[in-house]
């Protein structure tokens, strides 16, 4: 593979294209005024499936990424070739090194046809009896081009110098090591083996493994110039076809997983080999498919390295969301986001025995895979102690900063969920991250968006409530900096305030038309509590007048409906609990269960 065809494999032409041009989805092409001449209705068409871009109005011209980001930026080859190698992470080295590079794959490519004949031969016997128990079929084997590097020291380096593969080339590859002694020794040995392909199929590296009971049960090539274990996908040369047909890639861990798969006719699903999704990787998947379902092991679901590997997917698909969505696009205009679903299999099974028992469940598996963060909100949480207030903190923390990165719009619901889930009010799970948490108006003013790696800040005083009544304490916070707010709040009673200052400060604050009469008329000892709140109000996210009146309304709601509850409970209340409550209170129950249900069915609407 050239280094040309390496870029072009790593980078998607509509998110390069999208970074000078505002483009809306037609079909199964993109569109958009072209940018090299003036008009009004589009003729410049992208075809991610073509990975081209052509004009068909004035300029009657097209091309590649190449050619795009040439005519863009009025560059000239080298230095668009520059530019696009950056953007894609390939580094350009000279031709010599080229030149070597294609030495040590040409090793690779004699390594597995060795590698496969020695699988055939009377020492696979073994391996061939695993395969067989594991039910991968002759084809498969040959279709994947599966082998056995032998057990011994120096097999493949003898098979090297009688085809005449340089010890340079050999080490290059990753295929021998040298010993102290200046001895060449094979890497691989007694193993079964996985050749790793790029796009365009050349064998670029080996998976293998063990079939005793040696340590690690699974090693690889280690990183050459022609293989990065984060910058490969397994099988992608035979998926790619399928997943660009489909627009949907199924990525599972491990090689077998993947070799099962397609040999059921499962042809969209690829290979991660045990790694988080890297930007390299996603890069590949993007120019051919818009959905993603990450099959995951259940047994794996807790896992804190599982999650952390989910996160670093979310972050890296959000980032490509992100550079395709460019501010300036209106919203008719955006993409829609690539889709990241989680498939999680069930109990004690991998994607390799599902398929091989179950195939019609592993289909609808997939098909009902759930979005990341419908998945991870809830493991996340099932798996913590919320007893613990450091463990709440972190929760709301890790789930937000992910949470933060969808647009207004798809924010809201997982924030309604992580405060279910949590049992801590919307208004004051927003309130605790302050105006870390999210506030998209500051990126549309230009402001820097948060660092998606970075831990979103938590106030813990705010999320616990300082031991005190946080929604009571919120919404006063909320009437402080806002004094407008007070105005519609008039008619609401007191006592649903439980706590006896903040009762005291509201019924002040209702008879104080502002800020400054209210500071004079409260009662000294409350003068600390006024100013505590007051500064916690500076903290709050941004909010429109509308927003605010939202969660005013809903932090009330909450206060009067816990008020009714306690009242409820106190007029059900006898002497005995045998004796059935006399009618009056009857009805009075009736009156408040029916206050209880309007003010729930207001929140839900």
């Amino acid at each position: 593979m050239t280094v040309i065809d390496d870029i072009r494999a790593k980078l998607d032409i509509v998110d390069v294209v999208a970074s000078h041009v505002t483009l809306q989805q037609s079909g199964r092409t993109y569109k958009a005024n072209c940018p090299f001449h003036t008009e009004r209705t589009p003729s410049f068409i992208v075809n991610p499936e073509r990975q081209s871009w052509r004009c068909f109005g004035a300029c009657a011209v097209g091309g590649d990424i190449f050619s795009f980001v040439m005519r863009a930026e009025n560059l000239e080859f080298r230095d668009a070739l520059k530019t696009l190698a950056q953007r894609a992470g390939v580094e350009l080295r000279p031709d010599r090194d080229r030149t070597a590079s294609n030495a040590a794959q040409s090793a690779n490519t004699a390594a597995a046809d060795f590698y496969q004949r020695h699988l055939a031969s009377e020492q696979g016997k073994v391996a061939r009896a695993y395969l067989d128990e594991r039910g991968v079929s002759q084809e498969a084997r040959d279709k994947f081009k599966l082998g056995l590097s032998p057990d011994s020291w120096d097999g493949l380096v003898q098979h090297f110098k009688t085809f005449g593969v340089t010890r340079e080339a050999a080490l290059a590859a990753g295929l021998v090591r040298q010993a102290d002694d200046g001895r060449p020794y094979d890497f691989f040995r007694g193993r079964l083996m996985f050749p790793i392909s790029d796009r365009e199929g050349n064998v670029i590296g080996f998976g293998a493994r063990a079939l005793d009971d040696s340590n690690p049960k699974y090693i690889n090539t280690a990183a050459t110039e022609a293989f990065d274990k984060r910058n490969t996908l397994y099988a992608l040369h035979m998926a790619a076809p399928t997943i660009r047909q489909t627009g949907t890639a199924v990525i599972v861990e491990g090689y077998m997983d993947a070799i099962a798969a397609h040999e059921h006719g499962y042809a969209n699903v690829v290979a991660s080999m045990g790694t988080a999704l890297t930007e390299n990787q996603v890069s590949q998947l993007r120019s051919l498919a818009q959905n993603f379902v990450l099959a995951l092991d259940p047994d794996a679901a807790g896992q804190e390295a599982t999650l952390r590997s989910l996160e670093s997917s979310w972050r890296v698909f959000r980032s490509a969301a992100a550079r395709r969505s460019p501010s300036n696009q209106s919203v008719l205009s955006q993409y829609r986001p690539p889709a990241l679903k989680i498939a999680e299999l069930p109990a004690g099974q991998d994607p390799d025995t599902l398929i091989r028992n179950d195939p019609s469940l592993w289909e609808s598996t997939v098909a009902e895979a759930q979005p990341l963060l419908d998945f991870v909100i809830p493991t996340l949480i099932e798996r913590t102690d919320l007893s613990v207030q450091d463990n709440v903190v972190k929760i709301v923390s890790e789930l937000t900063r992910l949470i933060n990165q969808l647009n207004d719009s798809d924010q809201y619901p997982y924030l309604e969920k992580l405060s279910d889930k949590l049992g801590i009010p919307l208004e004051i799970l927003r309130a605790s991250v302050g105006g870390r948490g999210g506030d998209q108006r500051q990126r549309r003013r230009g402001d820097t968006q948060p660092d998606s790696g970075t831990d979103i800040e938590v106030s813990p005083a705010i999320l616990a409530g300082d031991k005190s009544e946080p929604v009571e304490e919120y919404v006063l916070a909320l009437m402080i900096q806002h004094p407008n707010l007070i105005e519609g709040v008039r008619e609401t009673d007191p006592q649903f305030f439980r706590h006896t200052e903040n009762r005291q400060l509201f019924t002040t604050m209702l008879a104080c038309p502002t800020i400054e009469e209210l500071r004079e008329e409260l009662d000294p000892i409350l003068n600390g509590l006024f100013d505590r709140l007051q500064l916690q109000g500076q903290k709050f996210p941004s909010l429109s007048s509308s927003e605010r009146e939202v969660a005013r309304n809903r932090c009330l709601s909450r206060l009067e409906e816990r008020y009714l509850r306690d009242l409820q409970m106190s007029l059900v209340q006898t002497e005995a609990p045998s004796v059935a409550p006399d009618r009056e209170i009857g009805t009075r129950v009736q009156k408040v269960n029916q206050r209880i249900r309007e003010l729930e069915s207001m929140r839900a609407g």
